[in-house]
C-alpha cells in the first residue's frame, strides 16, 4: 500500500512508502496530525507529490535553517533592530536546545506542541509562548516559500490563548505624589510628560527639541530610540503609521518644557556644549542617549519607596488613557493622543473602562427621552 493511516490514541498518523535510498532500503514518511481530515487531506498532498516528482525533503536540522534565516532573511526583512534581537534571543533560549537539533524534514506539529506544553509548564506565560511560536511560524513559513517543505507544521498546532490581567493604573493622588518626590530631579520632566501625553518611553528617549513647538503648545512623535543587547543605540520609525502623531500639550505642560529647556541651555552654555534643535530632550550631559534602563530603575526604586503596587513606568501611559475616559473623552480623541491603529484597539485595551461611560451615556440618553415625552 502507498500509503495510510494510523489511530494512535488521540492522534492520528500518516504513513506513506517513499521509495527506496541508495542501498535499497525503504523509506516511509510519518506525520502526525490532530483529527483524521487533516490526515486524510495530508495523506493526498503526499502522494500526489509523490507522483509528481514535488515532494520536499530538506536536509539540515531547524537549528541550522533558523540560524541562517536569522542571518540571511531576517535582517534583510527591514524589520526592526529590536525585533530581530527578540528573535535571537527565543532562538538561543527556547527553539535552539529544545528544537534546533531536529531534521526540518522530520519535524512535525506534535514536536510544536510539545515545545508549548514544556515552555507552559515551566512556567513561561501564554503571551511569551505565543511569541516564540509566532516566531516559529515566521521561520518556516520562508521555508514554505522556498519549497523546502510543503506546509507548515505550525499550521496543525493549538497556540495558547491570551491571558488579559488586570489593568495597573495609579490614582490622581498617587501621580501627584510620584511627580512631588522626582520635583528637583532630572527625572521629573520625562515622568511628567509620559503621564500627559501618554507617549511610549521609546518614543521620548526618541524626542528631541525640534520636535517640540511651545508656542503651537504641542509635539510630533515621529521616531523611537532604543538601546541593543551590545549597547548601540538606534532610531527607528515608530511602531506603525498611526504612532506619527501630533500630541496637544497643556498650558502647564508648556511651561514646565519651557523651564527644562532654559536649564538645557544654561547646561549645554557651562559645559561649552553647543546646543542644537536636534539634541535629544532626555539625554545625558553631553548629549548621548538616556539609557531607558536607568530611567525604568529610578521608576521602580520610587515605586518602592512610596510603597505602591508594582506599577510599571509604561503604565503612565495607561494612566493617562483611562482618566481621559473615565473623564468623558473621547475614545477617537484618546486613539490618535496614543497613537493606536485604530479605535477597536483602544477600546479593547481600555475595556475596563468603556462600562461605566455607557452607564452615563444610558442615563443621558433617558433623561432626553423622559424631556420630550414632557
Amino acid at each position: 500500500m502507498r500509503g495510510q493511516i494510523r489511530k494512535r490514541g488521540k492522534s492520528y498518523s500518516v504513513v506513506v512508502f517513499a521509495g527506496k535510498d541508495a542501498k535499497g532500503k525503504k523509506k516511509y514518511i510519518w506525520e502526525s496530525f490532530r483529527t483524521s481530515d487533516q490526515a486524510q487531506k495530508r495523506l493526498t498532498e503526499l502522494l500526489h507529490q509523490i507522483d509528481t516528482g514535488t515532494l520536499a525533503r530538506p536536509k539540515g536540522t531547524l537549528g541550522e535553517f533558523t540560524e541562517q534565516w536569522l542571518r540571511d532573511y531576517a535582517k534583510t526583512r527591514n524589520l526592526m533592530p529590536t525585533t530581530v534581537q527578540g528573535y535571537e534571543s527565543i532562538y538561543r533560549s527556547g527553539i535552539r536546545p529544545l528544537l534546533g537539533n531536529i531534521l526540518l524534514k522530520d519535524l512535525r506539529p506534535s514536536h510544536i506542541q510539545e515545545y508549548i506544553t514544556s515552555k507552559l509548564s515551566a512556567g513561561v506565560s501564554n503571551t511569551t509562548t505565543r511569541h516564540h511560536v509566532v516566531f516559529l511560524h515566521d521561520v518556516l513559513e520562508t521555508a514554505v516559500k522556498w519549497q523546502l517543505l510543503m506546509r507548515n507544521p505550525v499550521d496543525s498546532v493549538t497556540i495558547p490563548k491570551i491571558i488579559k490581567h488586570e489593568m495597573k493604573i495609579l490614582n490622581e493622588q498617587q501621580a501627584t505624589i510620584i511627580l512631588i518626590e522626582v520635583k528637583y530631579t532630572k527625572y521629573y520632566p520625562i515622568f511628567s510628560l509620559a503621564l500627559y501625553t501618554g507617549m511610549r518611553q521609546s518614543e521620548l528617549l526618541a524626542l528631541q527639541w525640534s520636535d517640540i513647538d511651545l508656542l503651537m503648545a504641542e509635539l510630533s512623535v515621529n521616531k523611537s530610540l532604543h538601546r541593543l543587547n551590545n549597547g548601540e543605540y538606534v532610531k527607528t520609525k515608530t511602531k506603525t503609521a498611526k504612532s506619527n502623531r501630533k500630541i496637544a500639550l497643556s498650558p502647564d505642560t508648556c511651561i514646565m518644557l519651557r523651564q527644562y529647556l532654559e536649564n538645557e541651555l544654561k547646561k549645554c552654555s557651562e559645559s561649552g556644549i553647543k546646543f542644537t534643535d536636534d539634541r535629544l530632550v532626555f539625554c545625558e550631559w553631553d548629549g548621548k542617549p538616556l539609557n531607558p534602563d536607568t530611567v525604568t530603575r529610578h521608576w521602580k526604586r520610587i515605586i518602592k519607596r512610596l510603597n505602591y503596587p508594582p506599577v510599571r513606568f509604561h503604565d503612565l501611559r495607561h494612566t493617562m488613557a483611562s482618566w481621559m475616559l473615565m473623564k468623558g473623552i473621547s475614545p477617537k480623541i484618546v486613539q490618535e493622543r496614543l497613537g493606536h491603529a485604530g479605535i477597536s484597539t483602544t477600546l479593547d485595551i481600555y475595556s475596563h473602562v468603556t462600562p461605566g461611560m455607557q452607564r452615563e451615556a444610558v442615563e443621558i440618553f433617558d433623561k432626553i427621552l423622559t424631556h420630550n415625552g414632557d
